[in-house]
């Protein structure tokens, strides 16, 4: 089973052109959990557990900046390099969804630093174009198994919080999942309005 993937690009930036199904979100297994909690009765969640695939990944990180501003920072690098600006100037095409990790503190709430992940696409993968812009790193990953739950909407930092939160309630008893990190992805571009495809991934520990 494959995820949708779509094309997207970053406001103003170039739209390099899109390649496809590059990356392999295996569903291993989907599950719906009624929330217990007082605030939460009668809430049901939606989850599924993925396997996503490892590989090489163009990342940049961004510190000092809380999640929305850094986003806004580290998004429009990776959109660059991915549209040409590297050593062989070469646009490589989007694949989809793009994730960055965040880093949460003991309450919940995120510490002013992320780390945007993109997937070098298959036909590059075993000789990744080098950025030309120093903060955009090619680091390599191992593939790792995820707990996913999907919302809408233009998803801003209190959104992933929330969702993650609920996630980690309804994973109460049944999984143990990291609770140094765990990555937020988005599928769409920012023109898009309508049906917008958002998720938060607590990653399996």
């Amino acid at each position: 089973h494959l995820c949708n993937l779509e094309s997207a690009g970053a406001s103003g930036a170039p739209q390099p052109h899109h390649v496809g199904h590059d990356q392999e979100l295996a569903v291993r297994e989907r599950r719906d959990v009624a929330l217990a909690g007082p605030e939460q009765r009668g809430q049901e969640v939606s989850y599924e557990e993925r396997t996503c695939e490892g590989g090489q990944f163009a990342t940049v990180e961004v510190t000092d900046k809380p999640v929305d501003e850094g986003l806004r920072e580290a998004m429009p690098k990776v959109m660059k390099y991915v549209g040409g600006t590297n050593d062989k100037g070469i646009g490589m095409g989007m694949t989809v969804p793009i994730s960055f990790a965040v880093f949460p503190s003991d309450d919940g709430s995120l510490q002013k630093k992320l780390k945007v992940w993109f997937r070098i696409p298959n036909q590059f993968q075993s000789n990744p174009p080098v950025p030309t812009d120093d903060s955009v790193k090619i680091e390599e990953r191992e593939s790792i198994t995820v707990y996913s739950l999907q919302f809408g909407g233009y998803a801003k930092e209190a959104d992933y919080v929330a969702h993650a939160a609920q996630l980690r309630t309804a994973l109460e008893g049944t999984a143990t999942c990291r609770s140094d990190i765990y990555f937020c992805t988005g599928y769409d571009p920012p023109m898009k309005p309508y049906g917008r495809r958002n998720e938060v991934w607590l990653v399996k520990a």
